[in-house]
This record gives structure tokens, C-alpha cells and sequence, in this order.
């Protein structure tokens, strides 16, 4: 699954630290998305997109991996 956490962050400029207080996880389980090594539940994946305000699915993107 590919995800655009980084380009969000980007936007609002703020860091991984800022971003996992909020979210209210560890800065390294938002560098593991980031990364593409962690898949986050779906609770963590809407409060992702609440706090950037965009929908989940602008948020994470399926690839033609996670159909098999």
C-alpha cells in the first residue's frame, strides 16, 4: 500500500514527532508508513485523515500487491 503521509506533512510542515503526537502513536510508527513497512489499523488511518483533513482514500492508495 502506498500512502502520501510524507507530502501531507510536508504541507502542513510539521515533523514525524509533531505528527505522531497527534496521532497519537510513536514517531517511529509514523516513519514505518512513511516508509511503506507498516500498515496502519483503520482507526489510525482515519485520525490520520482527519488530521490532515483529506479523505482516507487520498490518504492511502491500494497497489496491484495488495490484491494477491
Amino acid at each position: 500500500m502506498k500512502n502520501s503521509i510524507k507530502v501531507e506533512r510536508a504541507k502542513m510542515n510539521i515533523t514525524q514527532a509533531a505528527l505522531a503526537k497527534s496521532a497519537k502513536v510513536s514517531r517511529q510508527t509514523i516513519n514505518a508508513m512513511e516508509l511503506g513497512k507498516y500498515v496502519p489499523s483503520t482507526v489510525l488511518a482515519l485520525r490520520l485523515a482527519s488530521i490532515f483533513n483529506v479523505e482516507v482514500g487520498d490518504l492511502f492508495q491500494l497497489e496491484a500487491l495488495d490484491w494477491e
